[in-house]
């Protein structure tokens, strides 16, 4: 830290004239030939990089600072720091040269070491009082010893104060959008807008079937957009280490899906719409598929071109996987993962309006359910029924549905099917029972089938009333082969 000056000149010694005196900038007059027999010193001794040798002992510049000696001091100085006399200043030169004025210090030695005829830097003094002063020194050397160095003080206090206001309201800006619990992304769609511009000026009106007839532009849209920025919660979310990646796959985030948002995006910047807010899915670079809420907007003032764009992408993933699971309990049987009866009802009442061709309905019980829950407990009955859901879900392909519509009774429904495709699935489901029963130890999977078809104008009901009839009538013959079988190794 600068120490007090050695003297103060008496006034009177020639620098007090009057265009000192009335100077309306703060001046002083300062003796740096101290500070020069300090500098031939360290040349001496092979200092090159000032700056770094400095830094090495702290205290190489404090006695620097402490070998100023002021001469002079013209009014507005005095006013400037509220001293009422140069004595007064001098005696307590410490309180206003202190703290940071160390840093400014060694500006001024890096820049007169570099053989400069004077210097310029930012400062920070303090008046008497203890008010903060940022001033802007200008120190010109007026003699080849440095015996008088003429230092002007700016007092840049507000234009200062304004800049550090500046400086922290943008860094809790950027606070706030670098930790921001919420993908931030800034965007540049300037490019878009143009691409646009040239589709409305050649006459398109209908932009959605342009759209549609176009593909390659919504292509040629997304391509041109240009990421200006992505907070710290972005990468995090989609799983990348730096934007660079981030971008590198960027084709890679949006998928089909992406692009079809995106087509939507447009649709509405075309309308006028600079706010949006939407539904999406991404994909996170490790091929994880991730759901959004979005919002988009245009900052103000870029409405013209858009030129700045923010997308914010709130997670919602874990909701839309819970609003699945509950549609999936909705229309889907927890232990078998076939469909339920409610939506087998469902199924039935829209092809009863629509079909036009035969639906075949297969009834299916699972023979032996009661004497293993019996024997074995539930948990071996629970697992035949799984069992039975994996041959029955293999066995049937979109658009027919299997599901389970009782404790050990299933249906099947098969639009368009014939007699003979009818039968080449039950062969299937047999023959999926028989893989089934080598794979798996324990009790044995067997179902009792029976089949009907409805051709069109006949009631489903009516046809799944007949495969259920046929479905007992067959699970009758099991049972009475098994007993006969009984007996037969009783007499045997």
């Amino acid at each position: 830290m600068p120490q007090p000056p050695q003297s103060a000149a008496p006034p009177g010694s020639g620098w007090g004239s009057d265009v000192f005196a009335l100077s309306p900038v703060p001046l002083w007059l300062n003796d740096f030939s101290a500070i020069k027999a300090l500098m031939d010193g360290w040349r001496a001794a092979g200092v090159t990089d000032l700056r770094a040798f400095l830094a090495e002992d702290r205290e190489r510049v404090r006695a620097s600072a402490a070998a100023i000696r002021v001469l002079d001091a013209n009014p507005a100085t005095l006013a400037l720091f509220g001293a009422d006399s140069l004595d007064t200043l001098v005696a307590r030169i410490g309180t206003v040269l202190r703290g940071e004025m160390l840093d400014s210090h060694v500006e001024e030695l890096v820049q007169l070491y570099e053989g400069r005829p004077g210097f310029t830097t930012l400062a920070v003094n303090y008046t008497l009082d203890g008010r903060r002063l940022d001033v802007q020194l200008k120190g010109r050397v007026v003699d080849g010893d440095w015996g008088r160095v003429l230092v002007s003080t700016e007092d840049v206090t507000e234009r200062e104060s304004a800049r550090r206001a500046a400086q922290e309201a943008q860094a809790y800006i950027r606070g706030l959008f670098d930790h921001s619990p919420v993908s931030l992304w800034v965007e540049d769609f300037s490019a878009v807008h143009e691409l646009m511009q040239g589709v409305r000026a050649s006459g398109v009106v209908d932009f959605r079937t342009f759209l549609d007839v176009h593909p390659e532009f919504v292509r040629r849209c997304m391509s041109e957009v240009r990421v200006v920025e992505v907070n710290r919660h972005t990468l995090e979310v989609f799983g990348a280490p730096d934007m660079a990646a981030l971008l590198h796959l960027s084709d890679t985030l949006s998928g089909e899906r992406g692009r079809e948002s995106f087509s939507e995006q447009l649709v509405d910047l075309w309308t006028g719409k600079l706010f949006q807010q939407r539904e999406v899915t991404n994909v996170t670079l490790g091929g994880e598929e991730l759901h959004f809420h979005m919002q988009f907007s245009v900052f103000p003032g870029h409405e013209h071109d858009w030129s700045l764009v923010q997308i914010a992408l709130t997670d919602i993933t874990a909701r839309k996987r819970a609003e699945a699971y509950l549609e999936f309990l909705g229309k889907h049987d927890v232990l078998t993962k076939l469909y339920n009866r409610s939506y087998l009802n469902d199924e039935m009442n829209r092809l009863e309006r629509k079909r036009q061709g035969p639906v075949a309905v297969i009834v299916a019980d699972l023979n032996g359910l009661k004497e293993v829950n019996d024997t074995l407990g539930h948990a071996a009955g629970d697992d035949l029924l799984r069992r039975a859901g994996e041959v029955l879900a293999g066995a049937v392909k979109r658009p027919g549905c299997a599901a389970r519509i009782g404790g050990d009774e299933f249906a099947l429904l098969l639009p368009g099917a014939t007699e003979a495709s009818v039968q080449e699935l039950l062969e299937q489901v047999r023959s999926l029972v028989e893989i089934n029963n080598q794979f798996y130890t324990g009790s044995l999977l067997d179902f009792a089938l029976g089949h009907a078809l409805a051709l069109p104008g006949e009631r489903l009901e009516n046809a799944m009333r007949v495969a259920d009839h046929r479905m007992y009538e067959a699970k009758r013959t099991h049972y009475l082969a098994m007993g006969r079988d009984r007996r037969a190794r009783e007499t045997g």
